[in-house]
């Protein structure tokens, strides 16, 4: 039955491709999402209610007597609103970056864009060991302002779908996955 997992007023969020590289000081991460918020959210943001989004990885190893080993992660932090006075769409980083769109579109596009961002020493990773990514783009409701985390607990209209993408790689190759 079409619908049921998911509604038609809900978003989502999926990783298409993602890639760790290792440069001359660091792994780094490139990676692709589809981002739809859905009508309720997109309608919430042009309301003038900023929406803040994690973009989280976790790089760990397994091991055959215990849990997976926790070796490198990296969160970084979105916050998108819309500013009236200059009809535009700002997307900011926590880094201190931030931009200007014309269309919500257009800053959904670059959110769910990264390229080089690094997230693990080199030395952090050894050469040709075996280990397992875990990336994930999600809107973050304890952000929201606090009577509107009421809402998004009990409405399904603040739903977000967010996909984790899971792969393996080996440490000093190319660390690709992508979705077909």
């Amino acid at each position: 039955m079409p619908g049921l997992c998911s509604p038609a007023w809900a978003g989502s969020i999926e990783a298409t491709s993602a890639r760790l590289t290792l440069n001359e000081e660091a792994y780094v991460l490139s990676a692709e999402f589809n981002v739809d918020l859905g009508p309720h959210l997109e309608e919430i943001v042009t309301r003038g209610v900023p929406l803040y989004f994690q973009l989280e990885l976790e790089i760990t190893r397994n091991r055959w007597f215990w849990p997976g080993e926790h070796i490198a992660g990296r969160t970084l932090t979105y916050r998108l609103a819309y500013v009236p006075l200059s009809r535009q769409y700002r997307l900011s980083s926590a880094s201190g970056l931030s931009q200007d769109f014309a269309k919500l579109a257009d800053a959904l596009r670059v959110m769910g864009r990264t390229a080089a961002l690094p997230v693990a020493e080199r030395s952090a990773l050894k050469p040709g060991e075996p280990y397992q990514a875990a990336l994930r783009l999600s809107l973050d409701r304890q952000q929201l302002p606090k009577p509107l985390q009421l809402d998004a607990i009990a409405n399904k209209d603040w739903t977000v779908d967010a996909k984790i993408l899971r792969w393996q790689f080996v440490a000093g190759s190319a660390g690709d996955r992508e979705n077909r």
